[in-house]
């Protein structure tokens, strides 16, 4: 294991336990918890405001992070009733440690995987292959072993036989957000985000390439096992399936699974 990917891991467990004890501190008995993934930030903080305004009495608490990690932090004990991926490896992993609720799991939305760079970057690659210049010393991307874009990211790179190349100049990050804020700060030449996440800043990155996945990048939602709050955890994900709730998201540039 590198060390780079070692100190990820490292930030990854503490955050595990700062989360744990921040969510318990923070959460009311009867608030609704929601985990999901890094880049369903904006989106899920509409819908769940929408939620709320059909739901008077239920607050609900975001917890965003990579999909691993916060899969990690409900199989450790951290409250949560729901659980929303950014890929399907995750989730699996979420129900091979039995703390989601199978009959409940459902795929909620679709993305795009794209590579971006600084708005003032001149360069403009026509293929992946281009990241193995001499010139390109940078790439950011998630970790393939805990974020669902780094594990996009190595099966593109993969398929075109550029992963080894680029890998040698990769800079890891903890999650997609992390990723996105290293191209709008330049430091990396380019990075790997999803469609939706570049757009969340279109005045400090572009995107390059709209690249080819080997898999469909579809989300998945359940209701966590042992959740205290069943039914208004079942009504949100019903929320986030019916018509208002896709279309909330469709605001926020995510397509229907389906």
């Amino acid at each position: 294991m590198s060390l780079s990917r070692r100190r990820l891991l490292q930030h990854a467990l503490l955050a595990v336990s700062a989360v744990s004890l921040f969510i318990s501190a923070n959460a009311r008995a009867d608030d609704l918890v929601v985990s999901a993934a890094a880049s369903l930030t904006n989106a899920f903080k509409a819908v769940s405001d929408a939620f709320e305004q059909q739901h008077p009495g239920t607050k609900v608490l975001l917890n965003f992070g990579a999909s691993d990690v916060l899969m990690q932090q409900i199989a450790k004990g951290a409250p949560a009733d729901v659980f929303a991926s950014a890929d399907q490896k995750a989730m699996d992993k979420a129900a091979a440690e039995k703390v989601i609720v199978p009959a409940t799991r459902k795929d909620f939305a679709a993305n795009s995987l794209v590579l971006i760079v600084p708005s003032d970057s001149h360069f403009a690659p026509a293929s992946l292959n281009e990241l193995t210049a001499a010139s390109v010393k940078r790439v950011a991307y998630g970790d393939p072993a805990s974020v669902p874009v780094g594990r996009y990211t190595e099966g593109a790179l993969k398929a075109t036989g550029a992963w080894d190349a680029v890998s040698a100049k990769g800079v890891l990050a903890a999650n997609v957000r992390q990723s996105l804020d290293y191209v709008s700060r330049g430091e990396v030449d380019a990075g790997f985000v999803f469609g939706t996440d570049a757009a969340v800043m279109p005045d400090r990155v572009k995107v390059a390439l709209t690249v080819p996945t080997q898999a469909p990048i579809t989300y998945p939602i359940a209701q966590v096992e042992g959740s205290k709050h069943a039914a208004d955890a079942q009504a949100f994900i019903a929320f986030v399936l019916s018509p208002e709730g896709q279309a909330v998201l469709g605001k926020y540039g995510f397509k229907p699974a389906h």
